[in-house]
């Protein structure tokens, strides 16, 4: 079964008859008709009744119809895709990262598309994933990575990571063994992303955790970068946790421990764009670029 013989089948009732659907197809009717006879063959049943004056289509042909229509759509659609990325001699894309965005492999990302496709004017903003949430459901961005949980309200949400969140400490005795939530909750905490405070993912699912446990999470030291946050800890000034990827980074201070939750906590990393919106060449490129990148 080919896209041509589908192609056939559906001018073919488009047209009711393999006249009609030759002229609409620019071939010849005789090309026509033999290519519906090989797609009956290979289907097992006729798929129209032929008429005098007018093709029938038979309860076979019915079924097969609606399949057709997504076979050539898919086809159609992903020539079109191919021939824009082929065509990617200019335009404008935006993109939001996120802000530990360096920590999944993603500090390429951008020189590796501007070198692709130097045309382009990219603009690719590194915020909190609250941020950039907001920002693609605004339109002031087209798409963007985003750690889960967000406000997904008008986003279309395409998980594509998970990484495992860890405690983080520079006394031996605190990461002993794994943390409880009401570890967390009697811990000092140094933690980062200040100005999205319990609004950030991470920060979120703990809050989450811990009310259902009847405890609240409060910490001692705020501060906006996760790097900072570390050196503090490392000064033995409280405790915090962090994605597994950034503990494999270089910005990870020696002499820290790191253990797992009692109950294992994870960051996911999804690609999120306004539901039902349609990527300009770039911004999709962008993205599979990303999604290529984290998949590695």
């Amino acid at each position: 079964m080919t896209l041509v013989q589908l192609r056939a089948f559906l001018a073919s009732l488009r047209t009711g008859s393999f006249t009609g659907a030759a002229r609409e197809l620019g071939m010849t009717q005789a090309s026509v008709s033999e290519l519906v006879r090989r797609l009956e063959e290979e289907s097992g049943g006729e798929l129209f009744v032929r008429g005098a004056r007018r093709l029938v289509v038979t309860a076979a042909g019915r079924e097969l119809a609606p399949y057709a229509e997504q076979a050539v759509t898919a086809a159609d659609a992903g020539a079109r895709a191919v021939a824009a990325l082929g065509a990617l001699g200019g335009g404008t894309a935006s993109f939001g990262l996120l802000r530990n965005a360096d920590h999944y492999a993603l500090a390429g990302l951008v020189e590796q598309f501007h070198t692709r496709y130097p045309a382009v004017r990219a603009r690719f903003v590194g915020q909190n994933s609250v941020e950039v949430a907001a920002s693609v459901v605004s339109g002031e961005l087209e798409a963007g990575l985003a750690v889960l949980p967000v406000d997904d309200d008008g986003l279309d949400v395409v998980p594509l990571l998970r990484d495992e969140v860890l405690w983080v400490s520079a006394d031996p005795g605190r990461a002993a063994g794994p943390v409880s939530i009401a570890d967390v909750a009697a811990a000092r905490l140094v933690l980062y992303d200040a100005h999205y405070g319990w609004r950030d993912p991470t920060r979120r699912q703990l809050a989450e955790r811990a009310q259902l446990a009847g405890l609240s999470l409060e910490a001692s030291i705020e501060v906006e970068h996760v790097e900072t946050a570390l050196r503090l800890v490392a000064r033995g000034l409280g405790d915090t946790f962090v994605a597994k990827a950034v503990t494999q980074s270089a910005v990870f201070p020696e002499g820290l421990h790191v253990v797992p939750f009692a109950e294992p906590l994870y960051d996911t990393v999804a690609l999120v764009s306004r539901r039902g919106a349609v990527l300009s060449p770039a911004t999709r490129e962008i993205a599979r670029m990303a999604r290529a990148m984290l998949g590695a």
